[in-house]
């Protein structure tokens, strides 16, 4: 029979949890008060944007003038940016996603000299700022005349690091030796038990390394800017940035729709979230069936 908890316990017990609620509620005010901004911000003038209550909406909603702005800008160009951004985050990430299992499968399962190395190489390489490789991979795409092309922003986006780290890890844990063993004496050969026995243990990871990968990619500034020049091959966030440079006139605010174009440059992130969370669920449930 376990003993009773003390009034004091008790007391104590629910302030801190109290305690944590409020921290958790000032917390996700803070992180949501952003998006709110940008919500409320998308659908006014550039004169309400700046001479009203930014946390509220004006009198006037300009929301359809602001999103027609942005879709007829040079006869649809934002709309090219948009499937430029999905081309390189998507297929880059894809890629990514691809080499970063097979990279960490093999950190993780095989024994062949150099293995101590390259896992050594890749967590050194954590300490290297992302920034700090652009030019010398500018200066090797130029020397194969390959700036200003989408190979120049997309081939970089192929492995990272990280995800190989993180590949790695749950493979360590999450596919015994013995699994691969038993599927080796039956006669399978190595690249179909990664395809067949691997893979589908791999959904969490894959769909975690796909998200992260994606999300940065989608964001990614610095390597456009430095690559591209045409403006057919920006980036949404390049070309965002570009709407800042323009000069304002009586039919063009660059304000206005620089926001609601930030405003549609979320869809996509939302999309991909929602997804893939049945691999995220999929793989608790597995796991869970393990433990």
């Amino acid at each position: 029979m376990q003993p009773k908890r003390s009034a004091k316990g008790i007391g104590e017990s629910k302030r801190t949890r109290t305690g944590v609620m409020v921290v958790l509620i000032i917390m996700t005010f803070y992180a949501l008060a952003p998006l709110w901004w940008l919500v409320v911000s998308v659908t006014k003038s550039r004169v309400d944007l700046y001479n009203t209550n930014g946390l509220w909406f004006a009198n006037h909603i300009n929301l359809v003038e602001n999103f027609q702005q942005l879709f007829t800008y040079e006869n649809g160009l934002f709309f090219k940016w948009m499937w430029n951004s999905i081309l390189y985050a998507g297929v880059g990430s894809l890629i990514c996603m691809v080499i970063s299992l097979m990279a960490g499968y093999s950190l993780s399962k095989y024994q062949y000299p150099g293995r101590g190395i390259g896992m050594g190489l890749v967590m050194l390489s954590f300490l290297i700022p992302t920034a700090l490789l652009t030019m010398p991979l500018y200066l090797m795409f130029s020397s194969v005349h390959m700036t200003d092309t989408i190979w120049s922003v997309l081939v970089p986006f192929f492995i990272n690091a990280f995800d190989v780290y993180l590949a790695k890890t749950y493979i360590d844990g999450a596919v015994p030796d013995e699994l691969l063993e038993a599927a080796r004496v039956d006669g399978a050969g190595e690249f179909r038990i990664f395809r067949q026995i691997v893979m589908p243990l791999l959904s969490t990871p894959a769909a975690t390394i796909f998200i992260l990968t994606f999300v940065l990619n989608w964001n990614n500034f610095y390597m456009p800017i430095v690559m591209l020049r045409g403006a057919d091959k920006w980036t949404l966030s390049l070309g965002l940035y570009s709407f800042m440079q323009t000069k304002q006139t009586a039919l063009f605010d660059p304000t206005t729709i620089a926001l609601a174009g930030a405003v549609v440059s979320i869809i996509p992130l939302a999309v991909v979230m929602i997804a893939m969370q049945r691999y995220w669920k999929s793989g608790v449930a597995l796991g869970g069936v393990k433990g």
